[in-house]
């Protein structure tokens, strides 16, 4: 344990993006846990931490379906990296004769100049959206609240989780993130995305509408506590971000999502300062059925700005947007406004009554 905190290297991880760091960072997790909660240093690595260990079902026969696991316990267990991510800026195919017009063609590799975790691992297909989905990170469900808490709070900053997509298949089956049952929820300065790019000139493939219901960051279920997000990625799943109340957030990026922020129960209010929202299908949106176990309630939600793009007649076919808000049950109640830098102005709402939507 150093001066900062403890130390993964301590524990034996390489982050030289061969080994497989699996164990290593979760006997750094457990000795917080046992220790009464701390602050987890990840130095930065150029070939990253590389995430192998299949997924666990469950611990101590409660469902958890994750690579690392937060135990249960009332203290905070805070994941950070060395420097804040430098967040997405590769999020569509882009041809190679594109350079004349200073773009570049895409490129996602790993490692990079963030302090990047990374899984190799391909999560077995779930297709049912009330199931709980596998992810890279999560902490088992609980007994409290109905959101079936487990742990009191957990934090994350500085860090960049990237899900394995095969190619053959492009599409995850896998989540990054899963903080349901968590009852408070602080995340900086960190993305949740995919492992490739989501079309690439190299691979001359694009992201595909995906049978598994894969999430960015999902943060606590119902009746949780205080839930602050600030300068926060996702890029690639299902869903971007799935949500309930008392969040509060600054600076979301959302990308080639097919539902970008998505609420399930919101009685107390979430707040939403800024989106960046490119090339998505939906990029509002409140929950079809009782996703991942959340129930399905009124949505009181303000959002100060969203700058989007459409995503409108490029590659991957699957982000070009269809609805800037879904809301068929009319449960969002609260106010967003929107802003398209170009082009003609387009945002069409489905539903939303209750909602009040304004272009900036």
């Amino acid at each position: 344990m150093s001066s900062f905190g403890i130390n993964v290297f301590d524990f034996g991880a390489k982050g030289d993006g061969i080994h497989d760091d699996t164990q290593a960072i979760q006997s750094a997790i457990d000795f917080a846990a046992e220790r009464g909660g701390g602050r987890i240093l990840f130095p930065y690595t150029k070939g990253g931490y590389r995430i192998a260990s299949p997924g666990k079902e469950t611990y101590n026969g409660r469902i958890v379906r994750a690579q690392l696991i937060l135990p249960p316990g009332s203290a905070n267990i805070y994941l950070e990296g060395e420097m804040p991510c430098r967040l997405l800026n590769a999020y569509q195919v882009r041809p190679l004769d594109s350079i004349k017009n200073n773009y570049a063609p895409t490129r996602f590799g790993k490692g990079r100049d963030n302090v990047c975790i990374f899984s190799d691992w391909e999560a077995p297909e779930i297709h049912d959206p009330t199931e709980r989905p596998w992810s890279i990170l999560s902490t088992p469900e609980g007994d409290s609240c109905r959101g079936r808490f487990s742990r009191s709070m957990t934090s994350i900053a500085n860090l960049d989780f990237r899900v394995y997509m095969n190619t053959d298949k492009m599409y995850p089956t896998q989540s990054a993130v899963n903080l349901q049952n968590s009852s408070r929820v602080n995340i900086s300065n960190s993305q949740f995305c995919l492992d490739q790019s989501v079309g690439d000139t190299v691979l001359g493939k694009e992201l595909q509408e995906n049978p598994c219901h894969t999430v960015g960051l999902m943060t606590s279920g119902d009746q949780n506590d205080d839930n602050v997000l600030n300068n926060v990625a996702v890029q690639g799943f299902k869903y971007g971000l799935v949500m309930g109340e008392h969040v509060v957030a600054d600076y979301l990026y959302v990308h080639n999502c097919e539902e970008g922020l998505v609420f399930h129960d919101c009685s107390h209010l979430t707040v939403i300062n800024h989106v960046v929202a490119q090339h998505n299908t939906v990029i509002v949106a409140t929950t079809h059925e009782d996703l991942f176990g959340h129930m399905r309630g009124p949505c009181n939600v303000e959002i100060g700005s969203v700058n989007f793009e459409s995503g409108i007649g490029h590659k991957p076919a699957i982000s070009q947007l269809r609805y800037g808000v879904y809301d068929p049950e009319n449960r969002l109640h609260g106010q967003m406004r929107w802003h398209k830098p170009w082009d003609a102005p387009e945002f069409p709402v489905f539903g939303a009554e209750d909602f009040k939507v304004t272009r900036f």
